[in-house]
Order: C-alpha cells, then structure tokens, then sequence
C-alpha cells in the first residue's frame, strides 16, 4: 500500500510576519521569501542586527539531522548555525543564521576554473571530518534498524518502501516499459560493482546542488552547505558522482571537472582511489536510477525523459 503526499498551504507573509514579531518579541525587518526546496519554504529577515532564515516543513526530521550536523562545520564546510526548532503555523520550524552568495548550480561554463577549486576544497573539507571504521553509514539515527552498511544503504535508494512518504514510484515506473527496462539494467549494473565499493566511513552530504550550496559572488568559496536529510558516512566518491551526474543541467558544474580534481587531490593515496572509476560509474547509475524514482512518483515526466537520457549514456560508459 503506497502513501499519497498532499502538501499543505504555506501561510502567508503576513502571517509569517505576525508569528516571527511574537516569537522574537521585537521588531521584524526585511521579511521576503527566498527559494525553497520540495519539502520546505524559507523565508529571510532581520531582529536587531541578526540575519535569520525562517524555514517551514511538515516534515520534523530535516531540521533535527541539520541541527545534529552542526558538529561537522570547520573551515571550507560553512553550516548555518541553527538557533531553534518546533512547531508553529501548522508547520515544522527552523530558524537559522542566513548566509549570502549565489547557488553553485547558477554559476556559468566561464566560472568553471573556480567553480571547480571551490568544490575540490569543499569535498576535501567533507573528507577531512574524523570519522571511524566503527560509526554508523545512517549517523543521526541510533535505532538498530539503521545499522547497515553502506551497501545496503545504496541499495536502499532503489527499493520502493510502502512506509516511506516517497513510495508506490516503482509501480507507477513499470507504465512506462522502455523507462522500466533502463531502471532494471541500471540496477543489475549496480549488483555487479558492488564489490568494489569499499565499506568507507566519509562524510557524504548525498545532496550537492539543488539549492543546497551557496557560493560566494566571486565564486571564490563555499559560503553554505545546507540540508543534510540525505547525508551519510559511506565513500566520499557519491559526492564526486553527484556533481558528475547532474553535470548535464549545470554548464559551470559540468566545466569544473571535478572528477580530474579529484583524482589528483593531495589528501587521497593510492588506496583512497582503488577501483575509483568503477565506484564512480556505480555511484552514478545508483543516483539516476533512484531519480527516475522521484520524478515519476512527483509526476514530471520531463524531467524523467530527461534524466533517463542522461543515465542511458551513462551506462554505456562502463569503465
């Protein structure tokens, strides 16, 4: 039995308004809204002279992962200090420090020298955070249940759970036939590199781009890296793969060349890199694959035809 997901009404800036001046008890400035994601709205503003971010969900779990994964900032992994979380307007909320700059996926093909230098040093910054052989691949979630390996965890990414919010994709797939047939080639591709991704402990965000990295102007540096619900402790090379795969849709993404970068970064050895182009292709088919999932369950069939065009190519690219 699927889940069906009806989303709520956000309410309006007035009413944000109301609520934000009887919470902080003074005077709010500058209340806009900026651009949110599927599952939440934001909205920024001013008390005194802190700059916030408001941001409203009806899904709690978000905001209690981003709170946990405060731990992780250091320099070159810029995360929004996140004040509060609760309830209010019928909604989840979090309020958080606001960070400025440009989303990394706005950047243009002519930007990509920086671009690139800005995603190398946070990608380093992501494998330099201490993790362990021992901790867990799902970090923020202590129940047994969630102590799997970081095989399973890419696995996981293709099953069409009934419990879950996203769920009843894999029927809706399988109306489409040629689509369906990708999905399943993708997937027995993916079984057959398994063995060679190593059970690694990085820090993965598994969500650049999509609005979730701010740059600065100048595209000189990271200046935010937001929304870690998808995050986990597995190999560093899914993000490398991320940026990859979306390239196609991000000219100053696609000019980064992220994966040479990668390849010849002064913090990975030898070992670091086994078997690195087969993880990499792996990592690939698993995003697409999963992606076909979430287009088809959100209803956008451009961007499904669009995806399975790009993940089509990549699975001819075996390496």
């Amino acid at each position: 039995m699927s889940v069906t997901y009806t989303k709520q009404s956000y309410p309006t800036l007035e009413q944000v308004h109301t609520w934000l001046n009887n919470y902080h008890q003074a005077k709010i400035r500058n209340l806009e809204s900026l651009s949110g994601g599927f599952w939440s709205s934001a909205y920024a503003y001013q008390v005194g002279e802190d700059a916030l971010v408001l941001r409203l969900s009806d899904m709690a779990e978000g905001f209690a992962i981003d709170k946990a994964a405060m731990r992780f900032e250091r320099p070159h992994l810029p995360i929004p200090k996140l004040l509060d979380i609760g309830q209010a307007l019928g909604f989840n909320f979090a309020i958080s420090q606001r960070h400025y700059g440009r989303f990394i996926e706005t950047t243009a093909a002519s930007e990509g020298n920086k671009v690139g230098e800005a995603l190398a040093t946070l990608l380093q910054a992501l494998r330099a955070v201490p993790t362990s052989k021992s901790d867990r691949v799902v970090w923020y979630d202590s129940s047994e249940a969630a102590n799997i390996s970081w095989h399973t965890w890419l696995l996981n990414g293709l099953k069409d759970n009934s419990g879950d919010v996203v769920s009843g994709w894999r029927a809706k797939l399988a109306e489409q036939p040629e689509i369906n047939n990708l999905f399943k080639q993708c997937e027995a591709r993916i079984h057959e590199l398994l063995p060679a991704c190593p059970e690694r402990r990085d820090l993965v965000h598994g969500d650049l781009l999509h609005q979730n990295v701010l740059v600065a102007e100048d595209v000189g540096k990271v200046t935010a890296v937001f929304s870690w619900k998808c995050s986990a402790f597995g190999d560093f090379l899914y993000d490398v793969a991320w940026c990859t795969f979306w390239s196609d849709w991000h000219p100053g993404i696609a000019a980064a060349n992220i994966w040479q970068r990668t390849m010849t970064a002064p913090d990975l050895t030898p070992d670091d890199l086994e078997n690195a182009a087969l993880r990499h292709h792996c990592y690939e088919l698993q995003i697409g694959a999963s992606h076909l999932g979430w287009n088809v369950w959100t209803n956008n069939q451009k961007d499904l035809e669009a995806v399975a065009y790009a993940l089509e190519r990549t699975l001819g690219k075996l390496p």
